[in-house]
Formats: structure tokens, C-alpha cells, sequence
């Protein structure tokens, strides 16, 4: 297997420093560095969107969330990112519209400048920083569960966390968005293929998809129907995880920079729709390995199921290849959402393109040590942490979406409204407060306090127009 690691290893690599080297131009401007020319087609905003988005906690959480709770994972994420790409639909056109009017540097920045006043900007800002650094920690917190289960005395989990972050950095600056955009192909690639080559291994475990199903209620038919085993998918927690993951392109700078950069309205619709197909491939591919988990993993830990079933039980070639593409997930997506990160900061700064630039590097590699240091101290919980980022990131839709949609200046209480929120959710995660409210989870009744305002909020200004 260490032959083939290193084998696939140095391809992968070689095909880094193709992109980055290709992509790289002295002259360029900080626009193009950051917004890859805005000029990606349907194909490219296929699976680099989908890179952004099935990352390490797919690939390792999500047959541990299939293993532990069961078939629910299924309306706990599938049914929910279908709708979500029907809302890049709607969405992206409003979008797109918006920024050919006002321009496009970041979220940040936008808001800065729809509601003329730099407090829209920090909100986004902050609630993209304080929920994207755990998210991307997630990422590099799963590579170093599968390198330290093949080379278990070699580094400790910072020394994996530091070559993710010295890698991620040098082709990410050098190449800008558009080397990130031909990284996320590679990685797409790589993960689909992985993951239906696993996925067919442990069906064959267990001859057909009737006989693997049949086993998993032997084992506990819990696993195949809501609310699970662990009793965690109520309808509380669906409701909430929907809209959270529904307005994913609105609140993670990461997707809504995916969609202005796209090439015309047309390679956008054309995105989604291919988008709808892929992430069918990823999640039956995912739960085969779950239920495989189930089954032949009952009562192992994450830890132990993610090595066996996706090394230990694999050919040689297939568990280096596994690795390989793990890696690469973790590089494509961590890179992606820090310069996401960068993009937002860069959108607040004011100066010449050198200095901007300059500053907005400075940035990247900070945000990139940050990144490191929470890789470290995350747990084993991949799925749920990458949930508490979707719902951190929705607390500042209201301002987004308004703001989008709105032809006049919108009203400050919305940003009021959704740093309350955002803290709120933030002062529940640290138990400073409770975690529901009259029976009623804390995200949901955020939720419906922000839907609250901003209906408030549009009926008063309409009615002062009037």
C-alpha cells in the first residue's frame, strides 16, 4: 500500500504544481487572482462547487452518521442539499443581477455597500470567521484520523496539520482562485470514484443491496427509520438542518463566490442541475459504507471503523488511492473556505491593488494558522460540527438576502437582528445559555425570530414608502 500511496502521491502533486504554475501571471489583477476572471464554465462550476461542499466530513463522517443513526442521514442531508440547489437557481439570479450593479469583491463588501454602512460587512464577516475556521479545522482534523492510522508513529496530529496548511498555502497564493477551482476538479474526481469503487466492495460484502439492508435490521431496525437509534432526527432537528443547509449559497462565502464567477446565467442553471446528479453519486455511495459499518462495525469507534473500512478492508491499491483522495478533499475544500475568508476580508480593505493584495495575503496565512491550531483540539464529531457551521453561517441570511433582493438601502434592525442571533447561537454552543427554549431548539427559534424581523421590518418600510 506505501508504494501506491507514494505513487499517487507524486501524481497528485505533479497536477498541484501544473495548476498553480499554469495559473500564475506576474501581471494579473487582484480581481482575477481572486475571482479566477469570473469566467468558469458549467463543467469546472460542477465539481468545483461540489469540492466546496462533500469535503472530509462526507467522506469519513457521513458513513459514520449513516453507521450510528441510520437511514435518516438521508432526509438529514441529501433531501436538504437537493432543495438547496434548486435555490442556486433562484438565488443566483439575483445574485448575479446584484453584482453587475453594485460589483462584486466579496459578500462583505457588498453588504457594506447595499446598506452604506460598514457594520452590514463586519456582521457577514465575523459570522463567516467565527463558523468557517471550525468547519475547515473539521477538514484537516479528519485527515490526520487516516494518517495516524497508517503511520502511526511518524508525527504527531500538528505535524499533519502543518504540511496540509504549508501546501494548501504556497498553490493557493500563488495560483489564486483559479488553481484552487482546478484543484477542486481533481478532488471531485478523485472522491466520486473512491467512494463508488468502496461503495460497491462493501455491497459485494454482502452479495446484493437486499441482503446488506436485511443484515442492518438484524442488527438494530432503528437504523432504518427516523428518529434512530440515538433518537437525534426529530422533526426539530430536520427543520432546522434544512433551512441551515438551504441557504448555504447565501451565507458561506465559499458558494456565492462559486456563483458570480460562473461565466453567464446559463453555465449557472447548468451548475445546479449537474450538481442535483452528483450529490445522488456521493450520498448512496456514502450510505453503502454505512450500513456496511452497521453491520460489520456495530460497536467500534469512528476511528476504527473509517481505517478498516476504508483501508484495511480495501485492496492495497484502493486504500492508497482512498488516502490520496482524502487528502486531496481536505487541501481542496480548507483552501477553498480560507480564501473564501480572504476574499470577505479583502472586500472591507480600501488601496491600491499591490498593497490590497499584499495585506490580503498576509490574512490567508493567518487565518491558516488559526485553522491549524483548531485541527487540533476538534473532536471526532465530523458531521455534527460541520452542521453547527451551516446553521452559525444562516444566522446572517436575513442580511444577505434582503440585501440582494431589495432595490432600496434595507434597514439597519436586520443586521441588529442577526448579531443577536448570531451571538445567541454562539452563547448556546458554549452552554451559557440553554439549548432550547420552551421545547423549541435554540437554531429553530432563532430562525423564526429573524423571519420575524425581517417581515417586520419590510411591512414597516413598505408602508413608509407609501
Amino acid at each position: 500500500m506505501i508504494t501506491w500511496f507514494w505513487i499517487f502521491s507524486i501524481i497528485y502533486i505533479g497536477l498541484l504544481i501544473y495548476a498553480s504554475t499554469r495559473t500564475y501571471n506576474k501581471k494579473r489583477s487582484i480581481d482575477d487572482f481572486m475571482l479566477a476572471g469570473s469566467n468558469i464554465g458549467s463543467i469546472l462550476g460542477v465539481l468545483t462547487y461540489a469540492a466546496a461542499l462533500f469535503s472530509a466530513f462526507i467522506f469519513m463522517g457521513m458513513p459514520d452518521f449513516f453507521r450510528v443513526h441510520g437511514v435518516g442521514a438521508w432526509i438529514f442531508l441529501a433531501v436538504s442539499d437537493g432543495a438547496m440547489f434548486f435555490f442556486i437557481f433562484w438565488f443566483g439570479y439575483y445574485l448575479r443581477n446584484k453584482a453587475k450593479t453594485v460589483g462584486f469583491k466579496g459578500m462583505a463588501g457588498m453588504m457594506s455597500h447595499v446598506y452604506q454602512t460598514k457594520w452590514a460587512g463586519y456582521t457577514v464577516f465575523v459570522g463567516a470567521f467565527l463558523f468557517l475556521i471550525p468547519y475547515v479545522a473539521i477538514q484537516i482534523r479528519g485527515i490526520s484520523i487516516f494518517f495516524n492510522a497508517i503511520f502511526p508513529a511518524l508525527l504527531p496530529s500538528w505535524g499533519w496539520a502543518l504540511i496540509i496548511v504549508l501546501i494548501m498555502l504556497a498553490y493557493g497564493i500563488i495560483g489564486g482562485l483559479k488553481a484552487i477551482v482546478f484543484s477542486d476538479a481533481i478532488q471531485a474526481l478523485l472522491l466520486l470514484t473512491v467512494l463508488w469503487i468502496i461503495g460497491y466492495n462493501c455491497v459485494k460484502y454482502f452479495g446484493n443491496v437486499n441482503n446488506l439492508f436485511e443484515q442492518v435490521e438484524i442488527v438494530d431496525n432503528r437504523l432504518l427509520s427516523t428518529p434512530g437509534p440515538q433518537g437525534l432526527f426529530t422533526v426539530q432537528f430536520l427543520l432546522a438542518t434544512f433551512i441551515s443547509i438551504l441557504l448555504l449559497p447565501a451565507t458561506q462565502p465559499q458558494f456565492s463566490t462559486r456563483i458570480v464567477v460562473m461565466k453567464s446565467m446559463r453555465e449557472t442553471y447548468r451548475m445546479a442541475a449537474g450538481l442535483c446528479i452528483v450529490a445522488t453519486f456521493v450520498f448512496v455511495a456514502t450510505a453503502f459504507i454505512g450500513m456496511y459499518g452497521a453491520v460489520r462495525y456495530t460497536t467500534a469507534s469512528t476511528r476504527e471503523f473509517i481505517s478498516n473500512s476504508l483501508l484495511f478492508d480495501q485492496s492495497n491499491a484502493l486504500a492508497a488511492l482512498a488516502i490520496v483522495g482524502l487528502f486531496a478533499a481536505v487541501l481542496s475544500t480548507s483552501n477553498a473556505q480560507v480564501f473564501a475568508l480572504g476574499s470577505e476580508f479583502r472586500s472591507l480593505i480600501r488601496g491600491e491593488d499591490r498593497s490590497v493584495l499584499l495585506r490580503t495575503r498576509i490574512a490567508l496565512a493567518l487565518f491558516a494558522v488559526v485553522v491549524m491550531i483548531f485541527s487540533v483540539i476538534m473532536s471526532d464529531e465530523l458531521v455534527l460540527l460541520a452542521r453547527v457551521s451551516f446553521t452559525g453561517t444562516s444566522m446572517i441570511a436575513p442580511i444577505i438576502l434582503v440585501g440582494i433582493l431589495s432595490k432600496k438601502r434595507p434597514g439597519k434592525e436586520l443586521i441588529i437582528a442577526s448579531a443577536i442571533a448570531l451571538f445567541l447561537f454562539l452563547f448556546s454552543l458554549s452552554e451559557y445559555i440553554p439549548d432550547e427554549i420552551g421545547g423549541v431548539r435554540i437554531d429553530l427559534a432563532l430562525h423564526g425570530f429573524l423571519v420575524l424581523v425581517v417581515l417586520t421590518s419590510l411591512a414597516v418600510r413598505s408602508k413608509r414608502s407609501n
